[in-house]
């Protein structure tokens, strides 16, 4: 026997207030309906905060999940500004400001999606693509075209080609590719096409950890048709964040781990002992909600 989940009131309020919030990074109420994937008179009535029999709860769940929107209670996380925050969000503007391409390979449990990501929800025009999740060519662009509010159940060609009319009209748009070793070759190819077809008009941030620079190493020695190109495309470089000694790294990881522990973890709590515990970010923010949650936060 199969058992719907029951959405709360309280949950679909919130996944309004993140709706409300993403709408400031559109052109348009319509482009934004469609980013998130509901129709215009639909979105126009949620707007106004009448919610009820306005969608299904797998509908609702479909756009707190697209917006990010926790199904528990949220928790408030601040942003610390560490150095991977910064020098992430430095190379994204350059990107978007000047539609230049780049390339980050880095250790994971840095900070590089959560930095990428917030620099996504707080600029308009730019596009944040998980490609774990969009690994073939055609779900990678349709996924794109998708976030800039474009309507991608066409033929894949049209969108392809309406993408690509759509990023040479737009202002500084910037699309961030993270987990990019995981994208097929076929998709490797279709990205190396993109860039071709939307030079000059759009910025482009690709990232991922050590994987990502042995899998394009590699092919570029196995003389694998695309990858020279695309790695030339993207800066002829491998971006890093990280020290290379591993002492100065290990001082590098803990500092910015107490960091976002002082920043964000209950009063009472010595950051630099949580931080010292964790041994990484993604630890810190596990431990910190766990506390948060039974402090009642």
């Amino acid at each position: 026997m199969q058992y719907a989940m029951q959405l709360s009131n309280e949950l679909k309020e919130r996944t309004l207030t993140a709706i409300l919030a993403d709408r400031a990074n559109y052109p348009s109420d319509s482009k934004h309906a469609t980013a998130i994937g509901i129709s215009s008179s639909v979105y126009s009535t949620i707007k106004k905060g009448k919610l009820d029999k306005q969608l299904s709860d797998s509908a609702w769940l479909s756009l707190a999940r697209r917006l990010n929107v926790p199904l528990r209670g949220e928790i408030e996380w601040k942003v610390a500004k560490t150095d991977t925050y910064s020098y992430i969000t430095s190379q994204l503007e350059a990107c978007q400001e000047r539609s230049l391409s780049a390339l980050l390979c880095d250790i994971p449990n840095i900070g590089k999606t959560f930095s990428a990501r917030h620099y996504a929800r707080t600029h308009k025009h730019v596009v944040y693509i998980d490609c774990s999740q969009t690994k073939t060519k055609v779900r990678l662009v349709r996924s794109i075209a998708i976030g800039f509010g474009l309507d991608a159940k066409g033929r894949y060609e049209e969108v392809y080609a309406d993408l690509v009319y759509y990023l040479k009209g737009l202002d500084n748009p910037l699309i961030i590719l993270d987990e990019a070793g995981d994208l097929q070759y076929e998709a490797f190819l279709e990205l190396k096409a993109l860039w071709n077809a939307t030079e000059r008009a759009c910025g482009w941030y690709m990232m991922g950890a050590d994987g990502l620079r042995a899998k394009i190493e590699r092919s570029i020695d196995c003389c694998k048709v695309g990858y020279t190109e695309l790695f030339s495309r993207f800066g002829d470089a491998y971006r890093k964040v990280t020290p290379q000694d591993g002492e100065e790294r290990k001082s590098f990881l803990l500092k910015q781990a107490v960091e976002v522990a002082k920043l964000n973890a209950p009063e009472g709590v010595d950051a630099v002992s949580l931080a010292r515990k964790s041994g990484g970010l993604r630890k810190v923010y596990t431990e910190i909600e766990k506390l948060k949650l039974q402090a009642g936060a």
